[in-house]
């Protein structure tokens, strides 16, 4: 299906930087790290619930570590395949995905406000703002840990 895309000049520029198969892969990758992510906030709170006041938030904050740690692994060996320099891809990861969560407050408003006013979906607004969002994410935080948490160090050497 990719492939096929590829063929279309426009979309051959976009994606000619980005070796066959790595953005199929980070989909994946993503679908079972959304899966596991919810998985594991629910498996939490189930167990926090009856020992600690307001568990969801811990279990929240719990899971939001652990599954970013899982996704970086997986990105790092499955995707972007990198060698060494677990610490610093680490650091950066997190980085991408805590800008993301940062810009989503401001973005999911101004969003909702200009689908209300550029469109009829008033009570669907909020829906298809996130559904937009969810998409710009997933594009921005694919480019944002291929040339970021998994890019080249600026001091690596040159590949021969």
């Amino acid at each position: 299906m990719f492939e096929s895309l590829r063929k279309i000049p426009a979309v051959s520029r976009l994606t000619s930087h980005i070796p066959p198969g790595q953005f199929g892969r980070y989909l994946a990758v993503g679908v079972f790290n959304t899966v596991l992510g919810y998985s594991d906030y629910a498996l939490l709170t189930a167990v926090l619930t009856p020992h600690v006041p307001y568990a969801y938030v811990l279990a929240g904050a719990l899971s939001s570590v652990l599954n970013i740690t899982i996704a970086f692994l997986n990105y790092k060996w499955f995707v972007f395949k990198t060698k060494g320099n677990y610490l610093r891809e680490w650091l950066r990861c997190l980085v991408v995905y805590g800008s993301g969560i940062l810009l989503a407050p401001i973005l999911l408003p101004l969003t909702v406000f200009a689908i209300r006013h550029l469109t009829r979906a008033d009570a669907s607004a909020p829906y298809i703002a996130g559904a937009l969002l969810m998409g710009v994410g997933v594009i921005g935080s694919f480019l944002g840990h291929k040339h970021f948490s998994f890019g080249a160090s600026p001091d690596a050497a040159a590949p021969n």
